[in-house]
């Protein structure tokens, strides 16, 4: 299965939807994580 994780775009957001740890559990699951370019810059 392929997962996103986008960009907060609401105004003064800055948290990601997802964490290193969650990341690592899904690419061990054998999902593709595609993750937006930016996401997380701002947290």
């Amino acid at each position: 299965m392929k997962l996103g994780i986008p960009v907060e775009s609401r105004n003064g957001e800055t948290r990601v939807a997802a964490t290193p740890e969650t990341i690592k559990k899904l690419l061990a699951a054998r999902h593709d994580v595609l993750i937006e370019s930016g996401a997380g810059i701002q947290s």
